[in-house]
C-alpha cells in the first residue's frame, strides 16, 4: 500500500512510459505533417476530441469507482480478519483458563491447547495471504504448526480452509476433554464461520475480475482519444501562431487521462503483491504480534514499518 502523499514525477513517468512515448511520437508526427508538409486536411474539429474525452471520462469514472470499491472491500475484509482473530484468541484463552480454575483440566494441558489453537489461527492468516497472492513460501508457517501438521498441510490445495477445519475438530476435542465447556462451541463456531466467510469474500474478489468489457472499452477509448487529440488541437494552436505548443499540451492531456486509467487498473486487483495492494503482510504481522501477546509471550516479531513510503 502506498503511504506517501507526494510522488516522484520521474517514477510516474517511468510507470507511464509506453503511453508517453506513443503520445509524444504521435504529436510530433502530426505537427510535422501539418506544419512542414502543409497537410491541413489532417486536422479535425476540436469537438471530436471533446466528445471522445467526455465518453472516456464516463468510462474512467465508472471503472475507477468500482476498482476502489473492490480495494476498500478487500481492506474491510482483512480488518474483520484482524478483529475476529483477536476475538477468537480471547474466547479460547478465557474459556480454557476457566477449566483450570474449576479443576477440570491441568494447567500444562490448557497452556499447550491455547498455544496450539492460537498459533494455528496466526498460521491461517499467513496462509490466506500466501493463498491470495499465489505465493509458495509455506515455510513461513513452519514455526506455527507441529511438524506432522505442517507435513499434512503441504499436500492440501486450499491450505487456509484446511487450517479452519482442524480448528473446528480441535475445538470439539477440547470440549470432550473438558478444556472447553460443553456450550463454548456456541460462541466459537460463529467466529470460525466468520473466517470462512472472509476467505470466501477474498476469493470472490481475487477470482472475479471487474467486467472485462469496461476494461476493454476503456483501453480502446483511451487509445482512440490519444490518436485523435493532436489532430484536434493543431488547428487551434496554429491559429494562435504557436503550432509547436500543440505537442506538450497534447502529451499533457493524454498523460492525465492515461494516469486516471492506470489508477483504476492497478486498484482493481488488491491481492497481487504489488505496492498498490492492501498491506496483508503488515496485517498478518499485527495478528501475530497481538495474539502472541494475548498468550503472555514477550518475544514478539518486530512490528513492520513503512519503507520509503510503502507498506506491504
Amino acid at each position: 500500500m502506498i503511504l506517501r502523499k507526494i510522488f516522484n514525477p520521474f517514477a510516474v513517468a517511468r510507470y507511464m512510459k509506453a503511453e508517453l512515448i506513443a503520445s509524444s511520437a504521435l504529436s510530433i508526427a502530426v505537427f510535422f505533417l501539418y506544419h512542414n508538409q502543409h497537410l491541413e486536411k489532417v486536422s479535425l474539429p476540436f469537438s471530436v476530441a471533446a466528445i471522445l474525452g467526455s465518453a472516456l471520462a464516463i468510462f474512467l469514472a465508472f471503472r475507477n469507482n468500482n476498482a476502489y470499491n473492490r480495494w476498500w472491500e478487500a481492506r474491510t475484509i482483512w480488518g474483520g480478519i484482524i478483529n475476529n482473530s483477536r476475538i477468537f484468541a480471547r474466547q479460547i484463552i478465557a474459556n480454557a483458563d476457566h477449566a483450570v480454575a474449576t479443576g477440570k483440566a491441568e494447567a500444562g494441558d490448557v497452556a499447550a491447547y491455547k498455544r496450539e489453537l492460537i498459533y494455528r489461527q496466526i498460521a491461517f492468516a499467513h496462509a490466506l495471504r500466501l493463498h491470495l497472492r499465489r505465493q509458495t513460501t509455506w515455510e513461513e508457517l513452519k514455526h506455527l504448526l507441529s511438524k506432522d501438521e505442517f507435513t499434512v498441510l503441504g499436500s492440501k490445495t486450499n491450505k487456509p480452509n484446511y487450517l479452519l477445519q482442524i480448528q473446528g475438530v480441535r475445538i470439539r476435542e477440547g470440549m470432550r476433554t473438558e478444556i472447553l465447556g460443553a456450550f463454548d462451541n456456541i460462541s466459537l463456531e460463529p467466529t470460525l464461520a466468520g473466517f470462512n466467510n472472509f476467505q470466501g469474500a477474498c476469493e470472490r474478489i481475487k477470482n472475479t475480475p471487474l467486467l472485462r468489457q469496461y476494461h476493454f472499452f476503456t483501453k480502446l477509448f483511451l487509445i482512440v482519444f490519444m490518436v485523435v487529440l493532436p489532430f484536434s488541437l493543431i488547428t487551434d494552436f496554429n491559429k494562435m501562431g504557436v503550432p509547436e505548443l500543440m505537442i506538450p499540451v497534447s502529451i499533457l492531456v493524454a498523460f492525465v487521462f492515461g494516469v486516471m486509467g492506470k489508477v483504476g487498473e492497478v486498484n482493481e486487483d488488491p491481492f497481487e503483491n504489488k505496492i498498490t495492494d492492501i498491506p496483508m503482510t503488515s496485517m498478518c504481522n499485527t495478528i501475530e504480534r497481538d495474539l502472541k501477546e494475548m498468550l503472555g509471550e514477550t518475544e514478539l516479531p518486530p512490528k513492520l514499518e513503512p519503507e520509503k513510503g510503502f507498506i506491504f
